[in-house]
């Protein structure tokens, strides 16, 4: 069994969606667009995380990182695993991945890991507007 904060935002991806602030903007959004603000989302507090770094904004930090954990847990707690099979595996490691770099970069003063989950999720990002044909 995971950490026990994973559960209840894994078993109730609304919840999440809600918490991250979202979901006032998405209304009768789509699953397919609601992921793509996720990326959106989270690609801004990962770039706002390390200009924070940069500028010694030490509660911005903690704000963005926050933000971008509960973002990276919704985008997790979104994957279809049956219909996904590798594609939704490899994207779960990833997130975990990248939650685990942030937050180990959460109590540092360099900013580059935040840029580089940026620079994945966008790359992510740009992968699913294609197959998405948007």
């Amino acid at each position: 069994m995971g950490p026990m904060y994973a559960t209840p935002l894994g078993r109730n991806p609304e919840a999440t969606y809600r918490q991250i602030d979202v979901s006032s903007r998405t209304g009768a959004s789509d699953g397919p667009a609601l992921v793509q603000m996720l990326y959106e989302e989270g690609i801004r507090a990962l770039r706002s995380a390390a200009w924070a770094v940069e500028n010694r904004k030490l509660a911005m930090r903690s704000e963005k990182v926050t933000r971008a954990t509960a973002i990276l847990f919704a985008l997790e707690a979104g994957l279809d695993f049956e219909a996904g099979g590798d594609v939704a595996n490899t994207l779960s490691r990833l997130y975990a991945g990248s939650r685990r770099q942030i937050i180990e970069a959460s109590i540092g003063f360099d900013p580059a890991p935040f840029r580089e989950v940026a620079d994945t999720l966008e790359e992510i990002a740009e992968a699913w507007r294609t197959v998405r044909g948007g």
